[in-house]
């Protein structure tokens, strides 16, 4: 099978509009959190619940960012001291993110883009298709770990599986 019948844009629109639901079922049990708990040390990668939402957040941007030309946007801890600043910020990442794809073509998708990435001074070319498959498993991969620490906690998202967005009816 070709790339070229393998992606389309509606296939990601669909596959974010997936990601940003399952996402905001993970933060309406964050926002249950007082700050004491929003940023204590837990045993994930960025050190904790609001490290790790941070990162995802920051990655998400750093590749629309490089999607449309610019350079990285570097987006820390400090800079989101709050649940409520991280929301405003994502609320914004978000809207940038759904008018990107609203614009995209299915021919945009194959050819490759440039970057320098801002973390590492490294060049890349990678086909956008592969940058936006990535980003949406990069999600899955975050959202996973703060679901646990969320579980673990007494605070469980519930059910994030595709299968439950989709919400099929018995036949």
């Amino acid at each position: 099978m070709s790339h070229a019948n393998l992606v389309t844009v509606d296939y990601y629109r669909w596959l974010y509009d997936y990601g940003y639901w399952a996402r905001a079922r993970v933060l309406v049990q964050v926002a249950k959190l007082d700050h004491d708990a929003y940023i204590a040390s837990r045993a994930l990668d960025y050190g904790s619940i609001r490290g790790t939402l941070v990162h995802w957040l920051a990655r998400e941007a750093i590749w629309l960012d490089r999607w449309q030309g610019k350079a990285d946007s570097l987006i820390g801890e400090s800079d989101l001291p709050t649940f409520s600043t991280l929301i405003e910020r994502w609320t914004r990442e978000e809207a940038r993110m759904r008018a990107f794809l609203n614009e995209l073509t299915d021919p945009q998708l194959l050819p490759s883009i440039s970057y320098v990435s801002a973390l590492t001074n490294n060049r890349y070319a990678v086909p956008l298709w592969h940058m936006m498959s990535h980003v949406v498993n990069h999600g899955t991969q975050h959202r996973s770990e703060v679901a646990l620490a969320l579980t673990q906690l007494g605070l469980s998202p519930g059910d994030l599986d595709l299968i439950e967005y989709l919400n099929p009816l018995p036949i």
